[in-house]
């Protein structure tokens, strides 16, 4: 017991006995380097009755703060170590030196500030701003619905954009695969391999495609809207060019803008945890690119496969090979398909060797529960192994522009490995075809 001669004496050792029981520090094992974090004791605000979480809702995917500095995604709870909030962003590496998440705890809708630590992904590529994870501990007895994220530990909550944390709830999965696509930029147009690669997908095992869509043309809308109908296409709108410069090429050196690749590194961060609870696998590719299993019919019982004889294993990275849309056979020349702007993958069937000096790029089929930050190749943080697969299992169909143009067409490999799936394609993208573009054409 705590005798007081004076009020003020007896104020101040209470405050200082309160805040030693609020202050606490943690080691987060899932960042790269263990330190120090403290929940602030800060003074507590109460919501005005009947209105819970103050602030005001985040009405669009990517929301700059006040600093034009740093620019929030999307809040996660993640409980996979430590009971903590992590918020998908984009921060300027220099400048963003500290940030705090204001929570909204209910059911009282009293504020409590935690100072964030700020990771930001080693993948940056020599851009000034590029992905990060902002980490706050979440205070205990509290189960925040929303979060705040402010330079400051004093201000005005009202004044602050309030962003509700997603994966509080746990779910069952609805899906087995989810198709990560990011960005969608530059006027997209390859309405054409767009859809055969959709419906590849569907072929193969997939049910959600999720696209984070910068631009595109007004047909490719067309597509998208008929795939969004059906259920397959989900689109996260990423208008990343309203807020930085963005590059189209992956590295700072080929192109000085403020990100690169229109910010794709976030993008699949985001879609990594956008998808945590909900589908069993993640799959990270581009439009233009699909796994195609060598050994098995699809992907299900691929991966069956491949986890029974990697147990434990969270990231399979696949391959990548390209066929070149320059070479291509006068086999399935469909007439009707002439008309829709793109590739049609069915006469790309010659792949480029490998190069003995180059290493090919892969992508990955990932266990979103077990990555903790990604990059475009390979994974940076995770629980458990990754695993290269064999190219005798599965490679990456790529076909696009080459990257050995100079060889002659004797020097490729024929590969028909697409053309095992051709009737069901055919019919597929016919359906869609005539339901979307020729149907415009009418």
């Amino acid at each position: 017991m705590i005798h007081c001669g004076k009020k003020h004496i007896c104020a101040v050792a209470f405050f200082l006995i309160f805040a030693s029981f609020l202050i606490c520090s943690w080691k987060d094992p899932q960042l790269r380097n263990n330190f120090t974090r403290k929940i602030f004791p800060q003074a507590t605000t109460a919501s005005p009755a009947g209105q819970l979480c103050r602030g005001k809702p985040a009405q669009n995917v990517i929301t700059a703060l006040n600093d034009n500095r740093t620019f929030i995604i999307s809040p996660y709870f993640d409980d996979r170590e430590s009971k903590i909030t992590r918020v998908i962003g984009i921060v300027h590496h220099e400048d963003v030196k500290q940030l705090y998440c204001w929570f909204c705890c209910q059911p009282d809708g009293k504020i409590y500030v935690s100072k964030a630590k700020i990771d930001v992904h080693s993948d940056r590529f020599g851009f000034p701003y590029g992905a990060a994870d902002i980490v706050c501990l979440e205070p205990e007895n509290c189960d925040p619905t929303h979060v705040s994220i402010h330079q400051f530990s004093y201000g005005d909550v009202d004044q602050l954009p309030r962003f509700e944390i997603k994966n509080r709830k746990a779910e069952t999965f609805s899906v087995d695969f989810t198709v990560c696509i990011s960005a969608m930029f530059g006027n997209y147009n390859n309405v054409l391999q767009f859809i055969q690669s959709v419906e590849m997908y569907k072929i193969l095992g997939v049910q959600k495609v999720v696209i984070y869509k910068n631009s595109c043309s007004h047909l490719m809308e067309k597509v998208l809207k008929f795939y969004m109908e059906e259920g397959t296409v989900e689109i996260i709108p990423w208008p990343i060019t309203s807020h930085l410069k963005v590059s189209s090429k992956w590295h700072f050196s080929m192109d000085a803008k403020d990100i690169g690749y229109y910010g794709q590194i976030t993008a699949l961060n985001d879609c990594i945890y956008r998808n945590m609870r909900r589908s069993k696998f993640v799959i990270l590719n581009d439009a233009d690119e699909i796994i195609l299993p060598l050994k098995h019919p699809d992907w299900k019982t691929m991966m069956s496969s491949l986890q029974e004889q990697h147990p434990g294993t969270g990231v399979f990275l696949f391959e990548n090979h390209i066929f070149p849309k320059t070479v291509s056979t006068h086999v399935f020349n469909i007439s009707s398909w002439n008309t829709v702007p793109g590739v049609n993958i069915l006469q790309h069937v010659h792949r480029e060797p490998d190069r003995k000096e180059v290493i090919n790029p892969k992508k990955m089929i990932i266990d979103p529960r077990k990555v903790i930050q990604t990059s475009v190749h390979s994974v940076l943080h995770a629980y458990g192994n990754s695993v290269n697969v064999p190219m005798d299992v599965a490679l990456i169909y790529h076909c696009r522009v080459p990257l050995q143009g100079n060889l002659p067409r004797e020097s490729l490999i024929r590969d028909t490995t697409l053309w095992r799936y051709n009737s069901s394609l055919i019919m597929n993208v016919n359906k869609v075809l005539y339901q979307t573009v020729l149907q415009a054409g009418k």
